[in-house]
């Protein structure tokens, strides 16, 4: 599959139809793995990288999970279809700078990708649909089970998977979760849940994970350290922790609803009218509007446009997904004129499926 390909479509874990879809936009895990007997990335010397590549492009290819997957090389991928692979959530920021050593592969439907020669030589990841984090863990795990068939992995009887950032050694395991909450920043008590969450052990980040900004009121949940703990158990207490977030965010919309029904009605029509008859609109507005329309579609009072149509207007509104989309680069005032066409249009499809229905 092409970036190309790609691009034409929403990644399909933004189909909306899975548990609790409409609060819980994915959930993602992440294994850390390095090789025996080779520095970790950031003290390699090139030659070690070149190693760790070759060996791990032969395992990945060969692995029963991403045996017809794309494997691409940074370097022959230009700085906008990088960038775009970091809005599909398939690589890192990081990940992302030009380097003849560093890699991806991306398996069918882009449940199963691995990057190589990031902070560790090998992150292998599964993102699934909504609430589906042990699933993603499944199907993660069967990855690096046929890659230990091929390669020797960096592993202490003690510590367990060595890594490159101690909060990685043990498991090697990262689980998070996507997840909505505008209720409790109108309510203004997400603060507390982000300091309540942190102190259960866990870590509170941006829509792009580590590093990066909150927008559309998107927060990425995750686990903090990777030691001491089984992986089902990091996964569990992330399930359980999220389940606690969401009956918290699920009171404060009660509230909501009892207090200021008004407000939020008059929030929730007037981001639909903007994005319905915008004629240019910057994607951190998309992600912005498409919250209060989400938070409208949660509490009934819209139902012109459902969680798929709201998930693929706010994925691929991102600069990158549209130039790749349009087939061309762009300058901001282009990219939002032809956003805000994309949005209407989407908005018109979902129109005619609602009255459809």
């Amino acid at each position: 599959m092409t970036i190309e390909q790609m691009a034409a479509t929403a990644s399909p874990w933004l189909d909306g139809r899975e548990h609790h879809a409409e609060s819980v936009v994915s959930s993602r895990v992440r294994l850390a793995r390095n090789l025996a007997g080779v520095p970790f990335s950031h003290r390699a010397r090139p030659e070690d990288l070149d190693r760790v590549l070759t060996l791990s492009r032969q395992a990945l290819c060969e692995a029963n999970t991403l045996k017809t997957g794309t494997f691409m090389l940074m370097s022959e991928l230009g700085e906008l279809e990088r960038q775009f692979l970091v809005e599909r959530h398939l690589i890192s920021q990081e990940h992302s700078e030009k380097s003849p050593t560093r890699a991806v592969i991306v398996g069918d439907r882009e449940m199963v990708s691995a990057m190589v020669n990031e902070e560790d030589h090998l992150r292998l990841q599964s993102i699934q649909a909504g609430f589906q984090v042990m699933e993603a863990w499944r199907l993660v795990d069967r990855l690096d089970g046929e890659i230990d068939q091929s390669l020797e992995y960096a592993f202490s009887y003690e510590w367990g998977y060595l890594s490159a950032c101690p909060t990685n050694t043990g498991t090697g395991l990262r689980a998070s979760m996507l997840v909505h909450l505008p209720a409790l920043v109108l309510t203004g008590q997400i603060d507390k849940i982000i300091h309540s969450i942190s102190q259960m052990g866990l870590a509170v980040r941006g829509f792009y994970g580590e590093g990066s900004d909150v927008m559309g009121n998107l927060f990425q949940v995750s686990n903090r350290t990777a030691l001491g703990t089984s992986e089902i158990d990091i996964i569990q207490s992330l399930e359980k922790v999220v389940t606690q977030v969401l009956d918290y965010e699920a009171r404060a919309r009660e509230i909501l609803l009892r207090d200021a029904r008004s407000q939020i009605e008059d929030k929730v029509w007037r981001a639909y009218g903007i994005l319905k008859y915008c004629r240019r609109v910057t994607s951190k507005d998309v992600m912005s509007f498409a919250s209060a329309v989400r938070l409208g579609l949660c509490l009934k009072m819209i139902d012109s446009i459902s969680v798929a149509g709201l998930n693929r207007m706010t994925f691929m509104s991102q600069p990158a997904h549209l130039q790749k989309r349009s087939g061309k680069e762009m300058g901001p005032a282009e990219r939002d004129a032809v956003r805000a066409e994309m949005v209407r249009s989407i908005l018109a499809e979902e129109d005619a499926r609602a009255n459809a229905g």
